[in-house]
This record gives C-alpha cells, sequence and structure tokens, in this order.
C-alpha cells in the first residue's frame, strides 16, 4: 500500500484569485497576463506552495475560472459583471445600475455622441479601412465635423493612406472603441456579416479630374519651369495692375 498521500488543494480557489486580479485592475486583463501575474508570484514566493501551486497555469484553465465567476454573479444577481473585449477581460458594474454611478461621477460624464456622429462612426466600423470621400458619399454630407469629434473621443484613428490617387487617408476604430462598446472583435457587432453584404455609395474616383487637365498642360508652350513655381503665381497679377 502506498504511503503517498494526495498534493493537499491550493488554499484559495483559481477562480478567485482570478476576480481579486480582475477587481484590482482599472484595464482589461488578457489570458497572457493572467498567466505572467500567476508566474511572477510563484517566482517571487517558492516556499508558499499555495502560490507556487499555480505557476503553470494554462489558458483553459483561465477561461474556466472565468467562466465559474460569470455563472455565480448570474445566479446570485450581483451588480457587477465579468466582460470581456479584444483586451482581455475586466470587471464592470452592471448598466442597470449606471443612473446612481453617473451622479457618484459627475466629473466624468462625456456629453452623447450625436446622430450624425453615430452614423459616421456606424460606416467607419462596417466598412473600416475607409477615406472620408466614401463616408461622405454614404452619408450624403460633409464629415468634417464629426470626424474631429470622433478622434477628439479616440473612437477612431487614422490607419494609412489609400493606394488611389492622391493617397487620402483611411479611418479605423480603435481599442478604445472596442472597450467602450464590449466588443472581442469586429464580429460582434449586430448584423456584421449583412451589413457588410450591402452595396454603398462611393466617391468618385479621384484619377479622372487629371485626366482631364492633362491635354490643357501638353498644349502649354514649353516652359517646364512654370509648372513648379505655380505657388508664386500671385506675383503676376501686381505686375499687370498699373
Amino acid at each position: 500500500m502506498s504511503d503517498e498521500s494526495p498534493s493537499p488543494e491550493p488554499l484559495l480557489p483559481l477562480h478567485r484569485i482570478v476576480e481579486a486580479v480582475l477587481f484590482a485592475s482599472q484595464k482589461p486583463v488578457s489570458a497572457k497576463e493572467l498567466s505572467a501575474i500567476f508566474k511572477g508570484a510563484a517566482e517571487a514566493a517558492k516556499e508558499n506552495p499555495d502560490i507556487a501551486a499555480f505557476a503553470k497555469v494554462k489558458a483553459p484553465q483561465l477561461q474556466e475560472a472565468i467562466q465559474k465567476l460569470e455563472l455565480e454573479y448570474s445566479e446570485t444577481g450581483r451588480s457587477f459583471e465579468v466582460r470581456e473585449s479584444a483586451a482581455g477581460w475586466q470587471l464592470v458594474t452592471r448598466a442597470d445600475f449606471a443612473p446612481w454611478l453617473r451622479q457618484l461621477f459627475p466629473e466624468n460624464r462625456q456629453a452623447r455622441l450625436s446622430a450624425p456622429a453615430m452614423e459616421t462612426l456606424a460606416i467607419i466600423a462596417y466598412r473600416q479601412p475607409i477615406t472620408r470621400a466614401d463616408m461622405e458619399a454614404v452619408r450624403g454630407v460633409a464629415v468634417d465635423g464629426v470626424m474631429q469629434t470622433l478622434l477628439d473621443r479616440n473612437l477612431v484613428r487614422i490607419a494609412g493612406r489609400s493606394e488611389i490617387a492622391g493617397r487620402p487617408l483611411l479611418y479605423e476604430t480603435t481599442q478604445y472603441f472596442m472597450d467602450h462598446f464590449g466588443l472581442k472583435n469586429l464580429d460582434d457587432l449586430p448584423n456584421a456579416s449583412e451589413l457588410r453584404r450591402i452595396a454603398l455609395p462611393k466617391a468618385n474616383p479621384p484619377e479622372e479630374a487629371p485626366a482631364e487637365a492633362q491635354p490643357a498642360a501638353e498644349e502649354q508652350p514649353a516652359e517646364p519651369p512654370a509648372s513648379e513655381p505655380e505657388p508664386t503665381e500671385p506675383a503676376a497679377p501686381e505686375e499687370s495692375q498699373p
């Protein structure tokens, strides 16, 4: 008969430790970050078996711990829940309690986005990356003002430049957008697959205007330098005025 006894269970269950980490964190915590936290704690307290036991926690174990917390909070009607976003997991208060929490933090209250800003944000979210001209083609109006609002709120950002003529800027949503709306990825957007297939108006290709202007440039007598000093053209009227 073996004298070996089963290893004792850790003093604290895994899901309670995960809960404590999420509670203390002010931002979402990813599975990779949780693993690093458990490993770091084990290395800092090697002599404590209750802490060292979690040195090699795997992602499936963390997922199971999160599910335990979600089930517990749901069954007990807690005022908070675990929200998963693209950046990881975070403990957040449920939306039902927002009216009271707004009174607790009145200085953090932001003005709601206007209907035009929400429409523009939706266009970017479903069709990103997208140029400003294509947004205006869909909405039928200029979007300069609402785009500045979305950029200031850190909901969208510049993603680069398009390869079409003129190299216009491309815009896409930010990580803050994902966290703010509780999205793990863009496929979580409502009716994402259907709305992406809908044909939308697009801006006229910018190549057409330069193509029409080419003959005019060729008709001019051989004056290669004339095209370069275009910025100095305002000087010409000064000579003709007298």
